[in-house]
Formats: C-alpha cells, sequence, structure tokens
C-alpha cells in the first residue's frame, strides 16, 4: 500500500505523531511545499481526512521496535523529523518510567531501524532545554557547551535521546541533527502548559464556565519562549542546512517572566479576572531564569523567530475560546467550576 502511493520525484518526509501539538504545525509548515510527499504517524486515534490535507498518514507505535522497522524499511524516507513522546514536563515527576520509556525506546527504535534498512535519512532529534536543568546565573545564556545537569525525569529522558543520536552519528555515521528547544508556545497546545492553562482558564471564565478567578504556579520563573510557528520553520531549516552530529538550541534569545504572560492574557481578557495562587500548579524544582544563546543556530540556518509574543498569546486565547464556545452551547446547565 504504502510503495504504491509513494512519488519519488518528491521530497519524502516521515514525521512521528503528526497530528500533534508540534507535529501538526510542522505538517501544516512541510504540505505548503508541492515538493515534499508527508506521512504521519499515528497511535491511538487517527487524524480526521481535512485536519491535514494531503498527509498520508501510518498507524505506528514508535515504542515497537518491530513496526517500526517495517515502516521506515518500507517508506525509506529522505527526512525524519521525529515528534513523538511524552512532552509533559511537570507530569513528569507522576510517570517517571513511562516518561523514560516513551522518549528512549522510541528514539532509539527509529536509529536501529534506519541502520539495519542501511537508510540514508536526514533524521532530526528533538531535545529540550530541560537537558541543561539546574542552570544558575552564570550559565546564561545557555549555549550547547552548557553542563548537563537535568532536574525532572523528562530532562534525563531529553538528554538520552540527545546523545543517542551523537551516538548513532558516531559509531554508525548516521545523518542525525540535534537539536535543544527552549520553550515554544502557541495555538493547540494542551493546557497542562503554562500559557495555555491561563487561556483556557480565561475562555472558560468568559463563557461563564468557572468564577472569575485564575488560578496560577510560580509567575516570578522566567523562560526563552518561542512561537511553534517559528520553532517548526527551525526544524526544517535543521535538516535543511544543519551539519550531521551537530547539536544547536534553538529559542528566541530573550527570557520573559511568567508574570509577562499573564499580564498580556489578562490584558485580552473580556471580563475583569483575579489571579490566585495555587500550590498544585508549583513544580518540585524550578529554575528561576532561562534564556538561549541560539548563535550556533543562526549562523548555520539565518533562522530567526518571527512573531511577537503578543500575537502569539493572542493566537492562544483565540484557539481556546473557539474550543470552550461549543462546549458552552452544548449544554448551557454545565456547573462553574473551582
Amino acid at each position: 500500500m504504502i510503495a504504491a502511493m509513494k512519488n519519488p520525484s518528491r521530497l519524502r518526509v516521515l514525521v512521528t505523531v503528526a497530528a500533534g501539538f508540534a507535529g501538526s504545525h510542522l505538517t501544516e509548515k512541510l504540505l505548503a511545499d508541492r515538493d515534499v510527499e508527508v506521512w504521519g504517524t499515528y497511535h491511538h486515534a487517527k487524524p480526521a481526512p481535512d485536519a491535514a490535507p494531503g498527509l498520508h498518514s501510518v498507524e505506528c507505535d514508535v515504542r515497537d521496535g518491530a513496526v517500526v522497522r517495517a515502516l521506515l524499511a518500507d517508506l525509506r524516507p529522505n527526512w525524519i523529523f521525529h515528534m513523538a513522546g511524552q512532552s509533559d514536563v511537570g507530569g513528569s515527576w507522576a510517570m517517571a518510567w513511562q516518561t523514560i520509556e516513551a522518549n528512549v525506546r522510541g528514539q532509539l527504535n527509529i536509529f536501529e531501524a534506519m541502520v539495519q534498512a542501511s537508510l540514508d535519512a536526514k533524521v532530526l532529534v528533538v531535545g529540550s532545554n530541560n537537558e541543561y536543568g539546574m542552570v544558575g546565573p552564570d550559565d546564561l545564556p545557555i549555549d550547547e557547551d552548557t553542563p548537563l545537569r537535568p532536574d525532572t525525569p523528562y530532562g534525563v529522558s531529553k538528554v538520552a535521546q540527545d546523545l543517542l543520536g551523537l551516538q548513532f552519528y558516531l559509531s554508525h555515521r548516521l545523518h542525525a541533527v540535534r537539536v535543544r528547544s527552549f520553550n515554544y508556545i502557541g495555538p493547540r497546545q494542551s493546557s497542562k502548559f503554562v500559557t495555555a492553562a491561563f487561556a483556557r482558564q480565561i475562555a472558560e471564565i468568559e463563557a461563564g464556565l468557572r468564577d472569575p478567578v485564575i488560578h496560577v504556579g510560580n509567575l516570578s520563573a522566567e523562560r526563552d519562549f518561542t512561537d511553534v510557528r517559528d520553532m517548526v520553520r527551525a526544524y526544517r531549516l535543521a535538516l535543511e542546512r544543519g551539519l550531521d552530529g551537530e547539536v544547536y538550541n534553538v529559542g528566541s534569545g530573550r527570557s520573559v517572566p511568567i508574570q509577562r504572560l499573564l499580564d498580556i492574557l489578562l490584558g485580552q481578557a473580556r471580563r475583569a479576572i483575579a489571579v490566585r495562587p495555587d500550590p498544585a500548579r508549583m513544580r518540585p524544582s524550578d529554575v528561576p531564569r532561562s534564556v538561549a544563546d541560539v548563535s550556533r543556530f543562526r549562523q548555520a540556518t539565518g533562522w530567526e523567530p518571527r512573531i511577537p509574543l503578543e500575537q502569539t498569546l493572542h493566537d492562544i486565547l483565540e484557539y481556546w475560546r473557539a474550543y470552550v464556545t461549543p462546549v458552552r452551547a452544548a449544554d448551557s446547565r454545565l456547573p462553574v467550576t473551582r
């Protein structure tokens, strides 16, 4: 079936979990190029046909080595963007083994399948700023030579993925390019993440689904935020222009307090909203400030973020307004949540 659908004249790209947050934005970016043929994996639920017109969907649990080997041997993509995995940093404390298993096993299965199939493809290893973990003021801005001191189970899993990319480049000469992505945000992100959590609460307040109080965690932490649509543009450039075996930080190069994000969103809200600290939203460890040195990536690719923070936050809030409105319309008797 796959062989019959392949077009040998086009660049064949595989995106694992193409319907995920970053995966869906990346897929849209790739599909805009007529010279690219895009295949996307799914595991639990197949994407709707109109979610990404032109996408070829194929079922694959990347934790299953036999399935991954069969897929890569049959499809033989030119590029692989490995986007699958467990991405909830805070949630990784409660499901440490599941996080490590999902992220490390999936990455290893892809590499081993590439070796077995003698696949001459470029593969993007998506790491994280959480690999750097417990950084201090003397480490800022964080460059690629900053020591890796992960302080979350998620961070440990991303270090393992990162170093697997280096190992398979050194031992098998796989065309692996590694990126350490700093915080990226945008429409479609789960409300487990800070900006989406703020925006969803605001949208539910506006829709009358909860009291006009927003519950928050640590607002003093500063993070390096990039719009997901800028980030996936960077991912493509990483495979186009990045060096095999190299690692690149990708971020905005500036830090923003969480309080600033909340202030912008509250300024866009249609109702007056109070703010209340919630101890349940605090993490066991939290670095006060994180900001990337992205000079290596910019020199290699020429990439710069384009979308202003205010626009990103506006789009996130509009996404959640559209999400909660049908819920409200479906049942006007829904109780106010607290």
